[in-house]
């Protein structure tokens, strides 16, 4: 698999094509599972590791899908294209900074991402544009029953599913969205919507899940327990938390542009003439302004620019991906030039040369 070619590229997750997906950027479902005849990863040497590797790397490119998944082995991997990964969403930063066997298959769309040696045995993703979780729930449900017609998992009749992480354990689901919020930044009521979600034993995460920072106003919201609720008992329930957070961030969208229009307008205006002219910008400062450009699109402020331009421009400016595409290694003070280059660039309808 060369790397490189994703450079061109975008997940489908990322083209705003889903329901809600000015609000909700993508929907996320993930299952934790593991093979009973081996020790969990944490507990398994470098032999062991291997044959789990071995093992599931033959199943995972065995998958009837609609097209073949690529397998990508992760290990022996440089630190910048596992990077890579993680900023695409096909990998954690766990699973990139890990040791041993371990890999990734994924399909074209980047809707579907298969771990191999994570935390558990088998991490199984699917992504999909939008508030789409029910969509998520019948492809990855499907992914999983395909694998478990090959390998037997570590099941308990008690417990359900045996997980490396004891609060993985039960479903072994991860259900969540990446929302943005910029309404709610903007008015402060952020931090009443974190409190409110604490109580119901939802956690808030950044861009790129746990122990990431969140910027640009995007928000993780997943459930945090797995064990004594069903599958679709979690789906539900956030289901019904975010369609109250859409409708309070859109309420306050609204309310800022009857309010106070003309000084949004020119919020949104210099954060986009920013963009579009620096010559140096860090990341955090790009997606803090990206960040404010997408909200003006959406409530009709800016009306030459779309929606998945901005969505790309937010994993394409991150340090992995501009070094891939300039085909070298930069300090941070020359990615921040690259970076104010490759939106100059993008924002004035031009496309980066591909080598």
């Amino acid at each position: 698999m060369d790397l490189d070619a994703l450079t061109t590229t975008s997940g489908e997750w990322l083209r705003g094509t889903g329901p809600d997906s000015d609000i909700v950027v993508s929907s996320r479902i993930r299952l934790a599972r593991n093979l009973a005849q081996f020790p969990f990863p944490n507990r398994a040497d470098d032999v062991v590791r291997s044959d789990i590797e071995d093992l599931l790397r033959e199943k995972v490119e065995h998958l009837k899908f609609n097209t073949a998944l690529n397998y990508v082995d992760v290990s022996t991997l440089a630190t910048l294209d596992r990077q890579f990964l993680v900023e695409r969403q096909l990998i954690s930063r766990e699973h990139a900074e890990s040791h041993g066997s371990r890999g990734v298959g994924f399909g074209d769309e980047e809707n579907v991402s298969l771990m191999v040696n994570e935390e558990d045995h088998l991490r199984i993703q699917v992504l999909r544009s939008g508030f789409a979780l029910d969509e998520c729930w019948a492809e990855i449900d499907r992914i999983d029953d395909s694998i478990e017609e090959h390998v037997t998992y570590a099941f308990s009749e008690e417990l359900g599913y045996l997980t490396a992480c004891p609060t993985n354990v039960g479903t072994g689901i991860r259900v969540s969205v990446m929302m943005h919020l910029p309404a709610l930044v903007i008015t402060k009521e952020i931090q009443q919507v974190f409190q409110a979600l604490h109580k119901i034993n939802l956690a808030v995460r950044g861009l790129y899940g746990e122990g990431s920072q969140a910027m640009g106003d995007f928000y993780q919201i997943s459930n945090q327990v797995t064990l004594g609720k069903s599958e679709q008992q979690l789906i539900e329930n956030l289901k019904d938390v975010v369609s109250n957070i859409v409708a309070y961030e859109r309420r306050v969208r609204d309310a800022l542009v009857k309010e106070n229009r003309d000084s949004l307008h020119d919020k949104v205006s210099r954060a986009y003439g920013i963009l579009k002219n620096a010559q140096t910008i860090s990341s955090e400062e790009t997606m803090l302004l990206l960040s404010s450009v997408r909200m003006g699109i959406n409530l009709g402020l800016i009306d030459d620019l779309e929606i998945p331009t901005i969505n790309e421009l937010f994993i394409h400016t991150q340090p992995a991906h501009l070094q891939k595409l300039r085909k070298e290694h930069l300090e941070s003070a020359e990615r921040n030039v690259a970076r104010a280059s490759y939106l100059r660039l993008r924002l004035s309808g031009g496309e980066p040369e591909r080598n």
